[in-house]
Order: C-alpha cells, then structure tokens, then sequence
C-alpha cells in the first residue's frame, strides 16, 4: 500500500461538530460530520468521501450531519449526458469569448478584490463566514488535493496593456471520477452577464474533455433560493439515503 495514495477510509477518524446556527436555513442548528486527520486526506481518498457525501473547506473535510434534518443533499451532474437548455445556451454564447487560463493557487490582491466585491453584492443578507482576507485564504487558497483556480478574463488583444479584465475566479477539485466545484466568484456589476452559468458548462466541457463523470455542485437544499439553479443542469444525480439517485428538476421542489 502507498501510504499518501492508497489511504483505505478506515484509517481515518471521523467526529461530530458541536451544533452551530445553519448558514442555509435559519432558526436551525446545524452539525457536521468531520474527517481526519487531514494530511492522510490526498485526491483519492477525498474522490471516495466526496461520493459520500463530504465537501472541504480548504483543507476542513466534513459532511452535514444534523441530527433532526436530511435537506443537504449532495448533487452531481452527469457531464457525458448533459444537454444545455435555451437559456444555457445563450449564456455560454454570450461568455466564450472569455480566456481561461489555469494558475496555481496563489494571493493575488486582484483576485480578493473580486471576491470581496462579489460577497458584498451577492450575501448582502450574511450566510458566508469566509469574508476578511485570512479567512478568505483559508477557505480558497488551501489544500491537500489536486486543485486547479482557474482564471477568466476578457480578451487580451482588447486591453490597452495586453491583460484583459479580470471577470471570474473558479476553485476547482480534479477527482477520479470528475471535478469538484469548490467555489466561484465573479464581477457582480454587469448586469447581463451570466457568468456563473456560463462556468458551470464550462467546468462540464471540462470534464468531457478530462473523460471524467461527473460535475460535482456540492450541497443542494430545497427552501434555499440560492441553491436553485443547481437542479437546473440534467441530467443530475442526488445522494439520498447514502445512494446516488436520479434527481430530475421537477423531483427537487
């Protein structure tokens, strides 16, 4: 056995959170289920927690587990079989002129710019504990698996100094069987713009091209308005009851 490779899920430790007020739902409480320790958590042990159900927080792995609740869901998108409806289409139409590129995870003043301007303008209402620089480090900046921030700007050839506009920020894990959305940001003051959408089917071509699975969204809850649109890429797999099950937009309400 390769001890930093081969890591069998018995050999980590696993322990309850004290409860603590839910960032999705309010009046609740909330616990998380956490693993350890996280040195042994390398990419292929966390691709098998993340097919049950875990998440990370830089290098915090842990999964929902309340005591008197199940609305976390875990929920992946089957990118072989994804098909974009109208409005998708418009949006990777309206963005494919952004250039990506692939950087590593590194403290760029520009990029906590973005993120600060887009908290403020998209949690006006709170639920994000990650908001001052260190926190936002922690959060996007450290990890122990195989991630990839991925840059979007607009075209070089259109900026006066050959570096187009900084647009978005995405946080992506590479697993055995598909990439992870960590976390994405972007430029909150376009008012057309569909940027998230358009890095969702991004992150799917992605995975097409990497002939991976699966699109990972992380946690979907019903009552959550800001966790709608996740349920609006199919066809899409939910995990109930520790099994990974259809969940079709018209099943999610």
């Amino acid at each position: 056995m390769n001890l930093l490779h081969d890591i069998p899920l018995t050999a980590l430790h696993f322990y309850l959170t004290a409860p603590y007020p839910c960032s999705y739902l309010p009046e609740r409480e909330a616990r998380s289920q956490v693993a350890t320790p996280t040195f042994l958590i390398s990419t292929p042990v966390y691709s098998q927690l993340m097919r049950k159900g875990f998440r990370r927080s830089g290098t915090h792995t842990y999964r929902a587990h309340c005591d008197a609740c199940q609305r976390c869901i875990s929920l992946r998108v089957k990118a072989r079989e994804f098909k974009p409806n109208r409005s998708q289409l418009r949006a990777w139409k309206r963005h494919i002129h952004l250039e990506a590129s692939l950087q590593p995870l590194q403290d760029k003043p520009e990029y906590y710019e973005l993120y600060e301007r887009y908290q403020r303008a998209r949690h006006k209402d709170g639920g994000m504990d990650n908001e001052d620089p260190e926190s936002y480090r922690s959060f996007l900046l450290q990890s122990h698996v195989d991630t990839m921030l991925v840059e979007f700007r607009e075209p070089s050839d259109r900026a006066q100094d050959g570096r187009g506009a900084l647009r978005m920020v995405s946080v992506i894990d590479l697993l055995d069987d598909g990439l992870s959305a960590v976390y994405t940001f972007y430029d909150p003051d376009l008012p057309r713009a569909q940027f998230g959408v358009y890095n969702v089917l991004w992150q799917i071509e992605l995975c097409r091209k990497l002939d991976l699975d699966y699109v990972y969204l992380g946690y979907w809850i019903a009552e959550s308005r800001k966790m709608s649109y996740k349920t609006q890429y199919q066809p899409a797999q939910g995990l109930v009851n520790g099994e990974w099950v259809s969940f079709a937009k018209e099943n999610a309400t």
